[in-house]
Protein backbone atom coordinates (compact mmCIF):
# COMPACT_ATOMS: atom_id res chain seq x y z
CA UNK A 1 0.00 0.00 0.00
CA UNK A 2 1.33 3.63 -0.71
CA UNK A 3 1.70 6.34 2.19
CA UNK A 4 -1.79 7.87 0.59
CA UNK A 5 -3.76 4.97 1.26
CA UNK A 6 -2.22 4.39 4.64
CA UNK A 7 -3.85 5.65 8.53
CA UNK A 8 -7.57 6.16 7.42
CA UNK A 9 -10.75 4.63 8.56
CA UNK A 10 -13.82 4.50 6.18
CA UNK A 11 -17.21 3.01 6.42
CA UNK A 12 -19.66 1.94 4.37
CA UNK A 13 -23.43 0.87 4.84
CA UNK A 14 -26.51 -0.11 2.72
CA UNK A 15 -28.17 2.16 5.05
CA UNK A 16 -26.83 4.88 3.33
CA UNK A 17 -28.25 3.86 0.11
CA UNK A 18 -31.59 4.09 -1.34
CA UNK A 19 -33.69 0.97 -0.83
CA UNK A 20 -34.69 -0.17 -4.22
CA UNK A 21 -30.71 0.47 -5.40
CA UNK A 22 -29.65 -0.89 -2.14
CA UNK A 23 -28.09 -4.63 -3.32
CA UNK A 24 -27.17 -3.65 -6.79
CA UNK A 25 -24.58 -0.94 -5.32
CA UNK A 26 -23.39 -3.12 -2.90
CA UNK A 27 -22.97 -5.77 -4.62
CA UNK A 28 -20.84 -3.27 -7.14
CA UNK A 29 -19.11 -1.43 -5.05
CA UNK A 30 -18.14 -3.66 -1.85
CA UNK A 31 -18.47 -7.28 -4.00
CA UNK A 32 -16.64 -6.36 -7.00
CA UNK A 33 -15.16 -3.16 -6.09
CA UNK A 34 -13.42 -4.16 -3.04
CA UNK A 35 -14.22 -8.21 -1.55
CA UNK A 36 -14.01 -9.51 -5.62
CA UNK A 37 -16.85 -11.51 -4.54
CA UNK A 38 -20.37 -12.02 -5.54
CA UNK A 39 -23.48 -11.47 -3.38
CA UNK A 40 -26.13 -13.25 -3.20
CA UNK A 41 -28.71 -12.64 -0.16
CA UNK A 42 -30.66 -15.97 1.27
CA UNK A 43 -34.42 -15.51 2.02
CA UNK A 44 -37.01 -12.80 1.74
CA UNK A 45 -35.72 -9.86 4.39
CA UNK A 46 -34.27 -6.34 2.94
CA UNK A 47 -30.39 -6.94 2.33
CA UNK A 48 -28.30 -5.80 5.07
CA UNK A 49 -24.73 -4.79 5.54
CA UNK A 50 -22.35 -2.57 7.49
CA UNK A 51 -18.62 -2.75 7.10
CA UNK A 52 -15.84 -0.35 8.57
CA UNK A 53 -12.38 -0.20 6.80
CA UNK A 54 -8.94 0.40 8.75
CA UNK A 55 -6.12 0.76 6.22
CA UNK A 56 -2.74 0.52 8.05
CA UNK A 57 1.02 -0.75 6.65
CA UNK A 58 0.85 -3.64 4.65
CA UNK A 59 -2.98 -4.37 6.29
CA UNK A 60 -6.36 -3.98 6.05
CA UNK A 61 -9.22 -4.53 8.47
CA UNK A 62 -12.84 -5.11 8.10
CA UNK A 63 -15.02 -5.55 10.38
CA UNK A 64 -19.19 -5.08 10.56
CA UNK A 65 -22.42 -6.85 10.16
CA UNK A 66 -24.46 -8.36 7.79
CA UNK A 67 -28.03 -10.12 6.98
CA UNK A 68 -27.58 -13.45 5.50
CA UNK A 69 -25.86 -13.76 1.77
CA UNK A 70 -23.58 -16.15 -0.11
CA UNK A 71 -20.53 -14.34 -1.21
CA UNK A 72 -18.14 -16.15 -3.96
CA UNK A 73 -15.37 -15.54 -4.98
CA UNK A 74 -15.38 -17.22 -8.73
CA UNK A 75 -12.36 -17.92 -10.58
CA UNK A 76 -12.49 -14.92 -12.99
CA UNK A 77 -12.94 -12.59 -9.48
CA UNK A 78 -10.32 -14.34 -7.39
CA UNK A 79 -7.96 -13.63 -10.93
CA UNK A 80 -7.83 -10.00 -9.93
CA UNK A 81 -7.34 -10.79 -5.89
CA UNK A 82 -4.63 -8.80 -4.48
CA UNK A 83 -1.28 -10.81 -2.99
CA UNK A 84 -2.47 -11.19 0.50
CA UNK A 85 -3.47 -13.76 2.81
CA UNK A 86 -7.01 -13.39 4.64
CA UNK A 87 -7.51 -14.34 8.25
CA UNK A 88 -11.49 -13.92 8.80
CA UNK A 89 -12.91 -14.26 11.96
CA UNK A 90 -16.26 -14.82 13.13
CA UNK A 91 -17.83 -12.71 16.04
CA UNK A 92 -21.70 -13.81 16.04
CA UNK A 93 -24.14 -15.88 13.81
CA UNK A 94 -23.86 -19.01 12.38
CA UNK A 95 -21.21 -19.00 8.92
CA UNK A 96 -19.37 -21.43 6.55
CA UNK A 97 -16.52 -21.05 4.31
CA UNK A 98 -15.10 -23.79 1.51
CA UNK A 99 -11.91 -23.39 -0.32
CA UNK A 100 -9.98 -26.18 -2.04
CA UNK A 101 -12.71 -28.31 -1.37
CA UNK A 102 -12.80 -28.10 2.70
CA UNK A 103 -15.14 -26.17 5.43
CA UNK A 104 -13.10 -22.80 6.90
CA UNK A 105 -15.31 -22.17 9.87
CA UNK A 106 -15.59 -24.23 12.98
CA UNK A 107 -17.80 -21.70 14.60
CA UNK A 108 -18.39 -18.20 16.43
CA UNK A 109 -14.95 -17.34 17.68
CA UNK A 110 -12.87 -19.17 15.07
CA UNK A 111 -11.32 -18.25 11.99
CA UNK A 112 -11.22 -19.19 8.12
CA UNK A 113 -7.99 -18.45 6.47
CA UNK A 114 -7.98 -18.22 2.58
CA UNK A 115 -6.05 -17.51 -0.66
CA UNK A 116 -7.14 -14.11 -2.19
CA UNK A 117 -6.56 -15.55 -5.73
CA UNK A 118 -8.52 -18.66 -5.50
CA UNK A 119 -12.02 -19.07 -5.46
CA UNK A 120 -13.85 -19.73 -2.40
CA UNK A 121 -17.56 -19.34 -1.31
CA UNK A 122 -18.76 -17.88 2.02
CA UNK A 123 -21.73 -18.26 3.53
CA UNK A 124 -23.69 -16.15 6.41
CA UNK A 125 -26.50 -18.31 7.12
CA UNK A 126 -27.61 -15.75 9.78
CA UNK A 127 -27.26 -12.36 10.52
CA UNK A 128 -23.76 -12.20 11.79
CA UNK A 129 -20.51 -10.18 12.71
CA UNK A 130 -16.82 -10.21 11.53
CA UNK A 131 -13.74 -9.14 11.33
CA UNK A 132 -11.86 -9.78 8.29
CA UNK A 133 -7.84 -9.39 8.05
CA UNK A 134 -6.07 -8.71 4.58
CA UNK A 135 -2.33 -9.28 4.89
CA UNK A 136 0.18 -8.60 2.61
CA UNK A 137 1.31 -12.12 1.76
CA UNK A 138 5.19 -10.70 1.15
CA UNK A 139 5.52 -9.12 4.84
CA UNK A 140 3.26 -12.62 6.15
CA UNK A 141 5.88 -14.88 4.20
CA UNK A 142 8.71 -12.98 6.25
CA UNK A 143 7.24 -14.52 9.91
CA UNK A 144 5.65 -17.76 8.93
CA UNK A 145 7.82 -18.99 5.24
CA UNK A 146 5.30 -21.99 5.14
CA UNK A 147 2.06 -19.92 5.77
CA UNK A 148 0.27 -21.55 2.37
CA UNK A 149 0.05 -24.76 4.46
CA UNK A 150 -2.79 -22.81 6.40
CA UNK A 151 -4.96 -22.41 3.43
CA UNK A 152 -7.79 -24.82 3.48
CA UNK A 153 -8.41 -25.22 7.26
CA UNK A 154 -9.73 -23.60 10.30
CA UNK A 155 -7.93 -22.12 12.98
CA UNK A 156 -10.18 -22.63 15.98
CA UNK A 157 -11.51 -20.09 18.59
CA UNK A 158 -9.26 -21.51 21.12
CA UNK A 159 -6.30 -21.21 19.90
CA UNK A 160 -4.49 -18.63 22.55
CA UNK A 161 -2.26 -16.73 19.43
CA UNK A 162 -6.31 -16.11 17.85
CA UNK A 163 -7.69 -15.25 20.95
CA UNK A 164 -5.40 -12.44 21.88
CA UNK A 165 -5.42 -11.25 18.20
CA UNK A 166 -9.24 -11.25 18.51
CA UNK A 167 -8.57 -9.13 21.53
CA UNK A 168 -6.04 -6.78 20.19
CA UNK A 169 -8.20 -6.17 17.55
CA UNK A 170 -11.38 -4.64 19.79
CA UNK A 171 -8.77 -2.54 21.48
CA UNK A 172 -7.68 -1.66 17.95
CA UNK A 173 -11.45 -0.93 16.57
CA UNK A 174 -12.45 1.04 19.71
CA UNK A 175 -10.15 4.06 19.48
CA UNK A 176 -8.51 5.94 16.68
CA UNK A 177 -5.33 6.19 17.64
CA UNK A 178 -4.04 4.29 14.30
CA UNK A 179 -4.74 7.34 12.21
CA UNK A 180 -1.21 8.42 13.86
CA UNK A 181 1.89 6.83 11.60
CA UNK A 182 3.91 5.92 14.00
CA UNK A 183 0.67 4.32 16.31
CA UNK A 184 -0.39 2.99 13.26
CA UNK A 185 2.89 1.00 12.22
CA UNK A 186 3.28 -0.16 15.77
CA UNK A 187 0.13 -1.53 15.83
CA UNK A 188 0.03 -3.27 12.10
CA UNK A 189 3.50 -5.29 13.42
CA UNK A 190 1.62 -6.29 16.27
CA UNK A 191 -0.99 -7.37 14.42
CA UNK A 192 1.06 -9.18 11.82
CA UNK A 193 2.81 -10.71 14.47
CA UNK A 194 -0.30 -12.70 16.28
CA UNK A 195 -1.36 -13.34 12.88
CA UNK A 196 2.20 -15.34 12.23
CA UNK A 197 1.73 -17.14 15.63
CA UNK A 198 -1.96 -17.97 14.96
CA UNK A 199 -0.74 -19.68 11.36
CA UNK A 200 1.59 -21.60 13.28
CA UNK A 201 5.08 -19.73 13.20
CA UNK A 202 7.84 -21.31 14.79
CA UNK A 203 11.74 -20.91 15.73
CA UNK A 204 12.81 -17.23 15.49
CA UNK A 205 10.16 -15.54 13.96
CA UNK A 206 7.62 -16.88 16.80
CA UNK A 207 10.05 -16.19 19.40
CA UNK A 208 9.91 -12.25 17.94
CA UNK A 209 6.12 -12.19 17.63
CA UNK A 210 5.89 -13.91 21.14
CA UNK A 211 8.25 -11.21 22.64
CA UNK A 212 6.10 -8.07 20.44
CA UNK A 213 3.31 -8.88 19.55
CA UNK A 214 1.76 -11.00 22.05
CA UNK A 215 3.26 -9.44 24.94
CA UNK A 216 1.30 -5.78 23.25
CA UNK A 217 -2.18 -7.72 23.12
CA UNK A 218 -1.61 -9.44 26.94
CA UNK A 219 -0.65 -5.63 27.69
CA UNK A 220 -3.73 -3.84 26.56
CA UNK A 221 -6.08 -6.92 27.50
CA UNK A 222 -4.77 -6.52 31.45
CA UNK A 223 -5.28 -2.76 31.39
CA UNK A 224 -8.72 -2.73 29.30
CA UNK A 225 -9.71 -5.44 32.10
CA UNK A 226 -8.28 -3.46 35.49
CA UNK A 227 -10.22 -0.16 34.10
CA UNK A 228 -13.04 -2.04 34.43
CA UNK A 229 -12.71 -3.04 37.51
CA UNK A 230 -11.39 0.21 39.35
CA UNK A 231 -13.56 0.78 42.24
CA UNK A 232 -14.12 -2.94 42.98
CA UNK A 233 -12.81 -3.74 46.37
CA UNK A 234 -11.12 -6.89 45.19
CA UNK A 235 -8.99 -5.52 42.32
CA UNK A 236 -5.94 -7.16 42.73
CA UNK A 237 -2.62 -8.30 40.67
CA UNK A 238 -3.59 -11.87 41.34
CA UNK A 239 -7.18 -11.32 40.84
CA UNK A 240 -6.01 -10.04 37.23
CA UNK A 241 -3.39 -12.02 36.21
CA UNK A 242 -6.18 -15.15 37.51
CA UNK A 243 -8.72 -13.77 35.03
CA UNK A 244 -6.16 -13.98 32.56
CA UNK A 245 -4.38 -17.43 32.95
CA UNK A 246 -0.99 -15.66 34.15
CA UNK A 247 1.18 -15.33 37.16
CA UNK A 248 0.69 -12.08 39.33
CA UNK A 249 4.72 -11.70 38.79
CA UNK A 250 4.38 -11.56 35.18
CA UNK A 251 1.18 -8.91 35.54
CA UNK A 252 3.99 -6.88 37.22
CA UNK A 253 6.55 -7.27 34.87
CA UNK A 254 4.37 -6.13 31.38
CA UNK A 255 3.55 -3.00 33.57
CA UNK A 256 7.29 -2.45 34.50
CA UNK A 257 8.67 -2.61 31.29
CA UNK A 258 6.01 -0.14 30.44
CA UNK A 259 7.13 2.10 33.12
CA UNK A 260 4.51 1.78 35.03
Amino acid sequence: MQDLELFRRVRISTRDIPEHKRLATWREVYGRGIANVDIEPIGEAPFQADVTFNLLPNLGIAAGSRSPAHYCATRELAGRGRDIVVISILRSGVASATQFGKELIAGVGSASVLSSDAPSTSTLHSEGSFVTLALSRPAMAMLVPNYSSAFGRPISADNPALRLLTRYLDFVLAGDETEKREIAHRVSTHIFDLAALALGARGDSADIARLRGARAARLEALRSDILSSLGHCDLSAEGIAARHGISSRYVRKLFEEQGS
